[in-house]
């Protein structure tokens, strides 16, 4: 980089060259141009005249200038100037440690980081240099050198990971690392974003890395943004939008998303030029927004963009009713304000007006809420009696508090058996003084809440005890009596606080404690944890840990859980971790969502100030360009214009062409400059296909056939790609990148593997490209023709494939020279080259794959052989299950088109069926041998 601008240079050294500029300046200001001559018979006469002094005629100094600029650019273009250079490592040999943020902050823009890793890799790859790649994810992993092919295999199998990055847990690893390394590079490609522990990591690494060289490279891409601190409120549901450093103004969009994928709403976000924070609301009704699951900003692939909400964070309806008639005298000093205010932020509160506390009941039932508070109500009588008890069978959740009316009452909706009468300071059952709450049950929803020390209790309904008391009870004040019980009756619970919900005999409702304790009981009504028709099954919903059921990958795409994801606990709330990746938890009727980020988390930027020796550049956003052809070329032109001007100074114009013809000359020679200064760079920036072929000849390389369809060109080369990856990761084979091939023009010969995807519609190859096709089968080459129909091929009498596709294949096959096809047997050797198959599938697994005929074995040789046939590899296999659809991947590494009506490990099977037939082409049958039976029979079971 060079003042802030993307230009760089290969050999930078070279640019010395440009000190000699002022030395060619005084060389030609000294040289003259040849003087022109003209004949004059007189001069004859002046030759006897001695010249008293002689000074040469100097050059002009525009044709200086042109020299200069000459020489200027030749020095220039033998530097190698490159236009968004390539990141520059120490030009030493010493040891390259790269480190790499691989958190959930680097999925959305991880192209770039991968192009920045290949090219410090392809660097330390011509220099010999070994490197160390560090994933910071992989903190307890041990740290080793390698050569940089193989760092550039991991690296290509490194995904973000969807947490938030524990940096400080890879300290131990890089200090014993650096440590047993005293001469060594290092580069940390950093995301940049600290999400408030990153600042101890940064501090404790420059004191790790000491004087040794380190380049930071952060910046030059967007920042990423995120979603926490979701609010299901009474207005409408909002979101918290996060990004790591302010600057510049900048907006965006948060779809809505249901269970099955559907949008149900949109929300637009701004932020203002110094927010590091915003929001997005949606105003959508309280059933829509019940609905919604999912979150997520429109364009920002990552995990921490996505925020998923299960039904914690559905908005329920609460039913009020209340026994005391203050409640109407005094409305601000009753239990139900105090109540109504305390749930009002996470529920829709309907109070009973006016009503009997059974009628009340009956009117609520009749709305079918999933949640009823019943502030100091004796006896519910008759009819709503039962009814509320069904009701709570069915599943429903019945809060009481108690009260006057309560204490005297013998109602049987109640969690525990009560003492007539009530604990009052100074009666009978008298405290000396107001009781502190003691503790809350590990197995009750208020589990992880810190105890208030201000929430005091003067009078309170006690409890007979029995053997059930303890396990009913979720909070106990200090001399042990229990102040909040509940009990399950069928799918449903009663809760029961044994204060008013008022101030009368307790400040409880004055704390903070109070909303958070009614929060999490409204968060259990319409859910499985209230659901379960048993002790056991509620502990195991309430309490015991639940599975992972699907996770999202660093990308925000759902995807199975790895074998790492353990369960949760039911009640968890905290950020997702290694261990607990985020994503739906549980069964699917009562999926418990884990966010990669918790509600109080915030975006800061990363200070790398601590680094005292570090060096700071950029992502690339481009790849890099040579800049020494157009640079040559202009050189070339002012040479051509010197040299013109210099004949024309010199009078060589003058005598080649007639004085009436030197203007038009003059024209000629500014045309014909300009056309070499457009038409040379054109043709150097021509692709040539033959160009590829002293590489190809050098290294194995997988080859498809263009077919001119854009759309499939492109997936032909994602797939081969993709499968030149999957073998370096799975085989000693380590590929180059796979070449389109014109099989009219470009030589074949070099490719042990051809695929030739099947264009319905497509022009027919000519005569001579068929021949060609035909001579390299017959000399030992593969082609691997697919159809991509299977889905939409019926089968014929025969048993034959009739799509589309295989009728554009029989048309070109028609004109070559083809042995007999058969589907592969089931002791095909291609079943076994590398991987036991029993099946080749694609994106489609119903077409079949068809190879050589082998001919008929022996009886002898059939029982000795587990393979038929001799030792040639089959030169057609056709195939219809579109392979390439299913190795293409997307340069961040996701699949690039789905499976079609496959099996979760489709697409591995694909895979490793590509593999066993790159392996077919280039070893052969040699797994027909003797040699092999034995290893191969005991696989097989057999």
């Amino acid at each position: 980089m060079i003042g802030g601008l993307p230009l760089g240079f290969a050999e930078p050294l070279v640019l010395i060259g440009l000190l000699t500029l002022p030395v060619l300046w005084w060389l030609l200001r000294l040289i003259p141009p040849r003087p022109r001559r003209i004949a004059f018979p007189p001069t004859r006469l002046l030759l006897d005249i001695a010249p008293k002094e002689e000074t040469p005629e100097r050059a002009p100094w525009w044709l200086t200038l042109i020299r200069l600029a000459l020489a200027a650019l030749v020095i220039i273009a033998a530097a190698g100037p490159l236009w968004n250079p390539p990141l520059a490592t120490m030009k030493t040999r010493a040891p390259l440690a790269i480190l790499i943020d691989d958190g959930w902050a680097a999925a959305a823009s991880w192209e770039a980081r991968l192009r920045t890793a290949d090219d410090i890799l392809a660097r330390a790859e011509n220099d010999r240099r070994p490197v160390a790649l560090i994933p910071l994810s992989e903190g307890t992993r041990d740290i080793s050198f390698a050569t940089a092919g193989s760092a550039r295999v991991r690296l290509h199998q490194i995904r973000p990971k969807p947490q938030t990055l524990e940096r400080a847990e890879a300290l131990p690893a890089l200090e014993r690392f650096l440590g047993d390394s005293r001469d060594v590079e290092l580069v940390w490609l950093s995301d940049a974003v600290d999400v408030g522990r990153g600042a101890d990591f940064v501090k404790a690494l420059g004191s790790a890395v000491a004087a040794r060289p380190i380049t930071v490279v952060a910046g030059g891409i967007a920042e990423p943004l995120a979603l926490t601190a979701t609010e299901n409120a009474a207005g409408g549901l909002s979101v918290k939008v996060l990004r790591s450093a302010a600057g510049g103004t900048s907006v965006g969009t948060v779809h809505a998303l249901d269970l099955k994928g559907l949008t149900l709403g949109e929300a637009p976000f701004a932020f203002g030029s110094v927010d590091r924070e915003t929001e997005a609301r949606f105003d959508l009704p309280v059933e829509i927004r019940n609905d919604i699951v999912r979150l997520e900003i429109v364009g920002e692939r990552s995990a921490g963009a996505v925020q998923l909400l299960d039904k914690r964070w559905s908005r329920r309806t609460v039913g009020i009713v209340s026994g005391a008639t203050a409640d109407t005298a005094q409305p601000l000093l009753s239990s139900s304000y105090y109540i109504t205010r305390a749930v009002g932020p996470f529920a829709d509160v309907r109070l009973s007006q006016g009503e009997s506390p059974a009628e009340a009941v009956t009117h609520f039932l009749d709305q079918h809420l999933p949640m009823l508070i019943l502030a100091d109500v004796g006896n519910v009588a008759g009819d709503a009696h039962d009814r509320l008890a069904h009701w709570i069978e069915d599943g429903g959740v019945l809060v009481r508090f108690a009260g006057p009316r309560l204490a005297a009452s013998d109602d049987d909706l109640v969690p525990v058996r009560l003492r007539r009468g009530g604990r009052i300071l100074g009666g009978s059952l008298s405290w000396d003084k107001p009781q502190p709450l003691a503790a809350f049950s590990r197995e009750s929803p208020f589990n992880g809440m810190p105890v208030p020390t201000d929430v005091t209790v003067s009078r309170q309904v006690l409890a007979e005890p029995d053997a059930a008391l303890t396990e009913n009870t979720w909070a106990t004040l200090a001399d042990g009596t229990p102040l909040v019980t509940a009990a399950r009756r069928g799918k449903g619970l009663i809760v029961l606080f044994h204060v008013t919900g008022d101030t009368r005999w307790s400040d409880l409702p004055l704390s903070g404690s109070f909303v958070e304790m009614l929060k999490r009981i409204v968060g259990l009504a319409g859910t499985a944890a209230v659901a379960s028709d048993d002790a056991k099954t509620k502990d195991k919903v309430q309490n015991e840990a639940v599975m992972p059921n699907r996770v999202l990958d660093g990308f925000g795409s759902f995807t199975a859980p790895p074998s790492t994801a353990r369960p949760v606990a039911a009640n968890f709330s905290g950020a997702a971790t290694a261990d607990h990746p985020p994503g739906f938890y549980g069964p699917p009727e009562n999926l418990l969502a884990v966010n990669t980020l918790a509600a109080a988390d915030r975006l800061a930027t990363l200070d790398f100030s601590p680094l005292a020796n570090a060096s700071h550049e950029i992502y690339r956003n481009t790849e890099p360009q040579d800049l020494r052809g157009p640079i040559l070329l202009a050189a070339l032109a002012l040479l051509l214009l010197d040299t013109l001007l210099v004949l024309y100074l010199g009078g060589g114009l003058a005598r080649l062409l007639p004085r009436s013809a030197r203007a038009r000359a003059a024209v000629g020679i500014i045309i014909v400059t300009a056309g070499l200064a457009v038409a040379l760079p054109r043709a150097f920036a021509a692709d040539s296909p033959s160009g590829d072929v002293p590489r190809a000849a050098l290294e194995t390389r997988l080859a498809y056939v263009v077919t001119g369809d854009r759309d499939v060109d492109a997936v032909s080369k994602a797939g081969l790609g993709g499968l030149t990856l999957f073998l370096a990761q799975r085989t000693a084979l380590e590929a180059g990148e796979p070449v389109g091939l014109d099989i009219a023009r470009d030589e074949l010969a070099f490719y042990p593997l051809i695929y030739w995807p099947i264009v319905q519609g497509a022009a027919r190859p000519s005569a001579d490209a068929l021949k060609r096709i035909d001579s390299y089968m017959k000399q030992g080459g593969t082609v691997l023709f697919d159809t991509r129909d299977a889905v939409v091929a019926p089968a014929g009498a025969g048993g034959e494939t009739r799509g589309p596709g295989m009728i554009e294949l029989r048309k070109i096959l028609s004109s070559l020279d083809i042995p007999e096809l058969e589907p592969v047997p089931r002791d095909h050797v291609l079943t076994k080259t590398f991987y036991l198959l029993r099946d080749f599938p694609g994106r489609f697994n119903s077409g079949q794959l068809w190879v050589e005929a082998l001919p008929t074995a022996s009886e002898d040789e059939s029982s000795s052989r587990p393979a038929r046939g001799g030792d040639g590899v089959s030169s057609l296999i056709i195939t219809s299950n579109d392979l390439a659809g299913a190795w293409a991947l997307r340069p961040d590494g996701q699949p690039m088109l789905p499976i079609v009506e496959g099996e979760p490990r489709q697409r591995e099977i694909a895979f490793r069926a590509g593999v066993n037939i790159v392996m077919y082409t280039l070893t052969g049958n040699y797994k027909a041998d003797q040699v092999h039976v034995p290893a191969l029979l005991e696989r097989l079971g057999q």
